[in-house]
């Protein structure tokens, strides 16, 4: 998936470090995700704090898909994420609801058009930690675009003191992914039936979650 990140120098990770990553993952597909033939693109949902195992696992597991863009933050630690995933061929689409807002839309709604798949943070990129924030549903209604939450859990893993307990999985731990069902947003009338759906979608991110 070179041309994702053609205005940008792809640097690739050691093998040594990129064998480290890939051993131990675990996937479970409950959506059927891996299996479809002529897939749609869809809104892929984690939290900030997993993000770290992200790009390897679209990487190996995904290679018949288009492809992926990562939205991130205005910020430097957004710039640190964007190339982070560069290392791994991804894709970035910059900016939040505080900066360059308009525009990131813009683009996101521009990348599911092309046929694309967009990973989301909907906690980030200040949080409250795993509290969805509406602009994923908004998105997701606008583009009819179905949302798939990501479960990932580590086995042994280090926890950074910032405000989402980043997570980073110890060596040779084991990390397992679940491909949720899909979720699709239909219309909503009212801010009361908006609301419903964002507590839905939260709620299928939370109520198997180990580690908090």
């Amino acid at each position: 998936m070179p041309h994702l990140a053609r205005s940008a120098r792809i640097h690739q990770l050691p093998f040594s470090q990129r064998t480290l990553v890939w051993l131990g993952s675990i996937l479970i597909d409950e959506a059927g995700f891996l299996d479809e033939v002529g897939p749609r693109p869809v809104i892929l949902l984690l939290w900030h704090n997993r993000i770290l195992a992200m790009p390897v696992l679209y990487r190996r597991y995904c290679p018949r898909r288009k492809g992926l863009l990562v939205l991130t933050s205005a910020s430097r630690d957004g710039a640190y994420l964007s190339e982070f995933v560069r290392c791994f061929g991804l894709g970035s689409v910059r900016g939040s609801s505080s900066r360059r807002g308009a525009a990131a839309l813009f683009d996101l709604i521009r990348t599911l058009q092309e046929g694309f798949d967009l990973c989301v943070t909907p906690d980030g990129p200040r949080g409250p930690r795993y509290s969805l924030s509406p602009g994923v549903i908004l998105l997701s209604e606008r583009c009819q675009v179905p949302l798939v939450p990501l479960l990932i859990e580590y086995s042994a893993y280090l926890r950074l003191k910032s405000w989402d307990g980043f997570a980073v999985p110890k060596p040779f731990s084991k990390v397992t992914v679940t491909i949720s069902p899909k979720i699709q947003i239909g219309v909503t009338g009212s801010e009361a039936e908006f609301e419903t759906e964002r507590k839905r979608v939260e709620k299928a991110m939370m109520e198997r979650m180990v580690m908090r």
